[in-house]
């Protein structure tokens, strides 16, 4: 048995649920305007006005901070991380800087 393939063209292939390209374009770019951002920038009058507990800043720094190192958490390692993002601030600070000079 012998396959024959033939080779792709733009006609030999047609998506049926790609999208209209001209309903997926900005009303921005559609009008011709020049696009600067992927997303319309924010509002700032739309902003949540939500504190961040210094327990959960703690632990999305230290979070970044040993993703930064080149160390990304693993799911395993939510108790450790929760348990060092309750010890002060200073101790939380101190972990980064010596996580930042392992980089």
């Amino acid at each position: 048995m012998t396959f024959t393939f033939e080779p792709h063209t733009p006609q030999a292939f047609v998506d049926p649920y790609a999208a209209d390209p001209a309903e997926t374009v900005w009303p921005a770019a559609a009008a011709g305007q020049d696009m600067d951002y992927l997303l319309p920038p924010p509002n700032p009058s739309e902003r949540l006005s939500i504190l961040i507990d210094p327990r959960d800043q703690r632990r999305l720094a230290l979070h970044a901070a040993l993703t930064a190192a080149g160390i990304p958490p693993r799911p395993e390692d939510r108790d450790a991380i929760d348990q060092l993002s309750a010890l002060p601030t200073s101790i939380n600070t101190t972990l980064q800087r010596w996580l930042h000079h392992t980089t």
